[in-house]
């Protein structure tokens, strides 16, 4: 005789907790990194550049294109 087709059932699986106290300083740390970034890409020329002249503009040129930020 042939087996049966539905399958015979079995436990639950468990979900796995997440400790957001070890979790918490990592998304705050990746947070900080997007936004120091950003700047980066988006901001770091003319009255708020940390840095003179066009060094960083020029070497995030193309992602500010990319990203629609506009720098001209």
């Amino acid at each position: 005789m042939a087996t049966a087709a539905v399958p015979t059932p079995t436990s639950a699986p468990v979900p796995v907790a997440i400790p957001v106290r070890e979790v918490l300083p990592w998304a705050a740390f990746m947070g900080f990194l997007a936004l120091f970034l950003i700047y980066f890409v988006g901001a770091e020329q003319g009255a708020f550049a940390i840095f003179s002249g066009n060094g960083v503009h020029e070497f995030v040129h193309d992602g500010r294109h990319l990203l629609a930020f506009p720098c001209h």
